[in-house]
């Protein structure tokens, strides 16, 4: 079996024991079985952490519900190698060249070096960001739920948080802390440094390291690190200003809030926009414009090697550096004086043309499953899904059961990536060794 199956399989086991997990009566309110359709739709937005919901999670399930899909959001975020490469090493195994791999792969490494000490900085990164949400949080909530609702509150929002799960045990998801300074940086903290990328935060910490003992060679960043960071604060910056001068006249989200209270409201929007899903304002009733930008924001989504989905921010920053690279008429693409590789240029017209492919195929699917609803709703809907958001303008609960299956595959895909989906299915490229003639084509 190949590495890529492997990951794709894993993936879906996770799903179909989340879901006979979900199912049983134990863990719903009510104490009955639950719809399996319900079930399979809560445990696949969980594992692949896109926060999409057609029941309130709050109300319809139980502690343990509620505990097992804070559990699968904390493995889908982790990555199913990972987790299970955890587990491998916590009882004293060795893992072969086969496993080492799946993780070079899964965390799109260039090399196998040192794959044990990754996934240890991994989980300790995860506990150390999780705990610190939990501790940030409890202010928020004991004093309105108690201690015992309050804790497990902190430990549930900042494990979705962290993970851009989305899932909140609200009814309104984060709308009764709108205004709270607390809350909402917390929440966009655990967000943001999630789906930034592991790599990226043990850069920051070897480079503060580094500064704190003075030592004389400092760490170098890496253009990932360059890319990712850059092209993140660049989207948060233009998100935050796009959404404030847009939804500001807009009675319905901004307009009847203080202008403290609007600048943090569009804060917000653009940071969970990043892949996250908690909201603070009614999505359904934005404009057509902040819908449109929100689609956009999505789709790009998060960093490599994070906890958050899209086509990514180093394949977006790529493509516009294509872009530039043509406008000023080079024929080399350039990022931070470093040249880009043809391959990874190709790898990054694979990644959003698959994307687009998928967007499309999925919300013309759905246009025909369910013609009555509006054909931003879904497009939204489906963009949401794909890029593992979690974002919806209210219509989830709503769709047919054919829409709610499809939205179940857009998901998937977008959770393990289309380029692996596609491995996993045609099996591992082999490289050819014949070279054929060069021709011009008109393009453009």
């Amino acid at each position: 079996m190949t590495v890529a199956r492997t990951i794709c399989l894993g993936f879906l086991a996770v799903i179909l024991l989340g879901t006979i997990l979900l199912i049983m009566p134990f863990s719903t309110s009510s104490g009955t079985w639950n719809d399996p359709i319900v079930a399979l739709f809560t445990s696949t937005s969980a594992v692949c952490v896109t926060g999409l919901a057609v029941v309130d999670t709050g109300t319809d399930f139980s502690f343990w519900g509620q505990f097992f899909i804070a559990l699968l959001a904390q493995i889908g975020g982790l990555g199913y190698m990972t987790t299970t490469t955890f587990l491998i090493l916590l009882i004293g195994r060795r893992f072969d060249l086969r496993q080492k791999v799946a993780i070079q792969q899964a965390l799109d490494r260039p090399g196998m070096s040192g794959s044990s000490q990754i996934i240890r900085s991994i989980i300790a990164t995860t506990l150390i960001f999780e705990i610190t949400g939990i501790l940030l949080l409890l202010p928020a909530f004991i004093p309105n739920y108690g201690w015992h609702q309050g804790i497990w509150l902190a430990i549930f929002h900042s494990i979705s948080a962290w993970n851009n799960a989305g899932f909140s045990l609200f009814k309104d998801s984060l709308t009764s802390y709108q205004s709270s300074n607390l809350v909402v940086f917390t929440i966009t903290g655990l967000i943001i440094f999630g789906g930034i990328g592991y790599q990226v935060i043990l850069d920051i910490y070897l480079w503060l390291r580094d500064r704190i003992l003075r030592k004389p060679h400092a760490i170098v960043f890496s253009l990932d690190f360059k890319v990712a960071t850059s092209t993140t604060l660049i989207l948060l910056v233009v998100g935050s200003i796009a959404f404030f001068f847009i939804e500001i006249r807009n009675p319905n989200t901004f307009g009847n809030f203080t202008f403290p209270n609007q600048l943090l409201l569009a804060w917000f929007q653009s940071v969970t926009t990043r892949t996250a899903g908690f909201n603070t304002i009614d999505i359904g009733t934005m404009t057509d414009a902040g819908l449109f930008i929100t689609i956009a924001m999505m789709f790009i989504g998060a960093s490599p090697g994070g906890t958050g989905g899209g086509i990514k921010t180093t394949t977006f920053r790529v493509l516009t550096s294509c872009t530039q690279a043509i406008l000023q008429g080079k024929e080399e693409v350039l990022l931070y004086d470093r040249k880009i590789a043809i391959s990874l240029i190709l790898k990054a017209v694979g990644v959003v043309f698959g994307s687009l492919a998928t967007v499309i195929a999925a919300t013309i699917l759905i246009s025909l499953t369910d013609p009555k609803l509006d054909f931003i709703q879904i497009l939204f809907e489906v963009v949401s899904a794909f890029a593992t958001v979690g974002l919806s303008t209210g219509i989830t609960s709503g769709v047919s059961t054919a829409a709610k299956l499809i939205l179940i595959v857009t998901m998937y895909i977008g959770r393990v990536g289309i380029l692996l989906l596609m491995s996993a299915m045609l099996g591992d490229p082999r490289p050819s060794r014949v070279h054929y003639p060069e021709e011009n084509l008109l393009v453009g």
